[in-house]
């Protein structure tokens, strides 16, 4: 069959690497992509949320399956686009729909959602500009640190854990009065901070059953020993080792089932990837966030143990049979180590030459935020490269991924050396 992703990051670049491997696969086609897809498939110059120009790309192309890398387009409704299309309503696509994607479109909708459904999670409540007076009268109920989310996305920015109870007045007023993250903090959830270790959990379903994909961990913050500014992640690994069978089986119990069987009780039809941010509270999970669309770095160790036809998989969401489809995991371990510009996640410059990219030794180069100049490779994103290989242990991934990442140069090239040592 042919096949669409939607997306140009380092997960579309994992999904091409794994899908172009399938006897499934007659023709991939990626929109946008990056210089690094085009191994892999046809990159086709379509923004994700341009739909009218999806509808037309899939009828020239003949396209019978569509994966929806990034969350925008599923939270600004692709999949219900779809749907509604006489000619498009039979081509499956892998995403919820819109009433799903609110999971992540908005944190008000999901921490309602797991308190409605018993799914545990931080203590919160949410204000608006109209009641930001009673928001600073609960700031001073409230233990500290405490934990500022906008409501809407904001591009990964949108989460703040205030430290002094001066900061998180502050931080509300700017984000409902002031508009700081726009429309997406004219509501703001205040929510208790958790203690713990963090980790993602990632499901995929069909409407009806789902499997639970290889765990994972990721790095956000942008310096060495987690400090610094968050970005959109540093780098990840799989397995994770504090994350044991115990713990997994409490994760599917309290949270995988109740979140699937609430969607259905909701009368929400989703097929797709949930991405669950977890905290390890002393082996009692609570979650974080729900995302409605695989995490970047983790895909790109988590989709690394797959072995397994993906193809297969999406098509047994797309059939809702997914219970019988047999998920082949590797035991090995997987890690990832991201390249990114320098200044990123602040100001960064784009179209610096990429040299060195065939020295890397026992690693998957992904591209992020490249695009190709002839036959040159250059930078066009603050994440530009993810260097993600699968090794034995623990140990020799972190050290692989990590020799590798140092083997790519661009002017002003960064990696953490970090990555993952601290679950050795």
């Amino acid at each position: 069959m042919n096949i669409l992703i939607l997306g140009s990051g380092g997960r579309e670049s994992t999904f091409s690497w794994k899908i172009a491997q399938s006897p499934l696969c007659t023709k991939l086609f990626i929109a946008p992509g990056n210089a690094g897809t085009r191994q892999y498939g046809e990159n086709v110059d379509i923004k994700v949320t341009d739909f009218a120009a999806i509808k037309n790309l899939v009828i020239d192309k003949n396209i019978e399956l569509v994966i929806v890398g990034p969350e925008e387009p599923l939270v600004k409704g692709i999949h219900d686009f779809f749907l509604a299309d006489a000619v498009l309503k039979n081509i499956p696509v892998i995403g919820p729909k819109q009433d799903g994607a609110q999971l992540e479109g908005s944190k008000d909708f999901s921490k309602q959602f797991m308190q409605r459904h018993g799914v545990p999670t931080a203590a919160s409540q949410t204000f608006t500009k109209d009641t930001l007076e009673e928001g600073l009268a609960y700031l001073e109920t409230q233990s500290l640190p405490i934990v500022l989310k906008a409501d809407g996305l904001a591009a990964g920015k949108g989460v703040l854990i205030c430290s002094t109870l001066e900061e998180a007045k502050e931080e509300l007023i700017l984000m409902l009065a002031d508009a700081k993250f726009g429309e997406a903090s004219s509501k703001v959830v205040i929510e208790q901070f958790l203690k713990g270790i963090e980790l993602s959990v990632f499901v995929l379903t069909d409407g009806k059953d789902f499997i639970v994909l290889p765990e994972a961990k990721d790095y956000k913050r942008i310096g060495e020993g987690d400090t610094g500014l968050n970005t959109g992640g540093m780098g990840s690994v799989s397995p994770v080792p504090f994350a044991d069978d115990a713990f997994l089986q409490k994760v599917k119990e309290q949270v995988v089932i109740p979140t699937v069987d609430g969607l259905k009780k909701d009368g929400i039809d989703y097929r797709g990837f949930i991405f669950i941010g977890l905290m390890n509270d002393n082996g009692n999970p609570y979650v974080i966030e729900y995302n409605c669309r695989m995490g970047d770095p983790e895909t790109e160790s988590v989709f690394l143990r797959i072995e397994s036809d993906v193809v297969e998989m999406f098509q047994s969401v797309a059939k809702q049979n997914i219970a019988d489809y047999k998920l082949e995991v590797s035991p090995k371990t997987a890690a990832t180590v991201v390249v990114v510009s320098a200044g990123y996640p602040g100001d960064y410059i784009k179209g610096k030459e990429i040299a060195g990219l065939e020295n890397v030794e026992q690693s998957m180069v992904f591209h992020a935020g490249t695009e190709a100049d002839g036959d040159v490779v250059k930078t066009n994103g603050g994440r530009v490269l993810t260097v993600s290989t699968l090794q034995d242990d623990i140990f020799k991934a972190l050290q692989q991924a990590t020799a590798d990442a140092g083997r790519i140069y661009f002017d002003g090239a960064t990696f953490r050396k970090d990555i993952g040592f601290d679950l050795i």
